[in-house]
């Protein structure tokens, strides 16, 4: 496990970086035991793989200035999180209201429909459920909330 401090380091140079787009958001950093840097960057509209890019060689040289691994053997990886990743704060739910997502709750039980809403303490989806597909509106707090995918519907 990375060193937390590492962690709030690299996170803290991401959001400098990121000021002056108030668009785009970091969603998450992971760092493997081979000092892999991973940041996961969202944007309200998505992320254009030129902005990675972008953001990738501008926060090489931040974080070989900031020494925050001896001899600054590291790499850096800067991506958008994919389909596979689940959604953990609240700018990526809002983004995504009107599509399908599967969340998976604390207790093991499993909800899927449409994200009609999302606040900082709940989201709000529309079921289909029985025979006569019946549509039902769930609200579900966050704190219930295991994790939250969004489905690809084609």
């Amino acid at each position: 496990m990375a060193n937390e401090h590492v962690l709030i380091n690299i996170r803290d140079l991401a959001a400098e970086m990121l000021a002056p787009y108030p668009e785009y958001f970091v969603v998450d950093v992971r760092i493997k035991p081979t000092n892999n840097i991973k940041l996961f960057v969202d944007g309200d509209n998505g992320v254009p793989v030129e902005k990675l890019v972008a953001f990738n060689r501008n926060l090489y040289p931040r974080l070989e200035g900031a020494n925050l691994f001896p001899d600054n053997d590291f790499s850096l990886e800067v991506s958008s999180p994919g389909l596979d990743e689940p959604l953990k704060l609240n700018r990526q739910y809002l983004k995504n209201i009107g599509r399908k997502v599967a969340v998976t709750l604390l207790d093991g039980t499993e909800k899927e429909g449409q994200l009609l809403a999302a606040t900082e303490e709940k989201i709000t989806i529309e079921e289909t459920v029985g025979k006569k597909k019946e549509k039902i509106t769930t609200e579900i707090n966050l704190s219930e909330i295991k994790h939250t995918m969004v489905c690809i519907v084609f």
